[in-house]
């Protein structure tokens, strides 16, 4: 296995610093469990227990055996080692602190969720450029979008669409003619 980059260790102790993951994972060391053995373990609701499952699963710690209608779920091992030894060579802990996130990358994490949703539009014009470049990558260059296009393809990400595109506009981000919008090239973007 490959060493983890930053955002999978993170997520790796994000997922064990749950109390009741990190209790499923030592009692799925010593075999596979069902949700049900789960649960009544813990002392857990179904549901709970299938999104620690899943928090899991995602990180690639459990895989899960289907067996008629039970599912059996179990420890990675080697996943977890993997991780393990990444955080505890030298070597790798060295990259972790090299590994440093630009402004952009900051300021994204800052107003982008993880679903891709704006949270809400950066007051500050050096950062709204940010948002609003990173929305313009989902138009293709030269390409005609009708407005009702460009609304729908902004509103997936904030529900201020009319905001947005005018400031796609005023940003040289994008051209507006006859309802008609077209995504400009990168070197013609304003982006202070």
């Amino acid at each position: 296995m490959t060493a983890p980059d930053t955002e999978s260790l993170l997520a790796f102790f994000k997922a064990l610093a749950n109390e009741s993951r990190l209790k499923m994972v030592g009692l799925m060391a010593s075999g596979e469990r069902t949700g049900e053995e789960l649960a009544e373990l813990l002392d857990l609701k179904a549901p709970t227990v299938s999104h620690h499952l899943a928090v899991l699963g995602r990180l690639g710690l459990v895989e899960t055996r289907v067996e008629g209608v039970t599912h059996r779920h179990s420890l990675v091992t080697d996943r977890l080692a993997g991780f393990s030894k990444s955080f505890f060579e030298p070597a790798d802990l060295e990259k972790l602190a090299a590994a440093k996130p630009s402004f952009e990358d900051k300021v994204k994490a800052a107003f982008i969720d993880k679903d891709g949703a704006i949270a809400v539009i950066p007051a500050s014009r050096r950062k709204r450029a940010i948002i609003l470049a990173w929305l313009a990558d989902h138009f293709l260059e030269g390409r005609a979008y009708k407005e009702a296009e460009v609304n729908e393809i902004l509103t997936r990400r904030h529900w201020d669409c009319a905001t947005l595109r005018r400031e796609l506009v005023g940003h040289k981000m994008m051209e507006r003619e006859n309802a008609v919008y077209r995504r400009l090239p990168t070197s013609e973007w304003q982006m202070a």
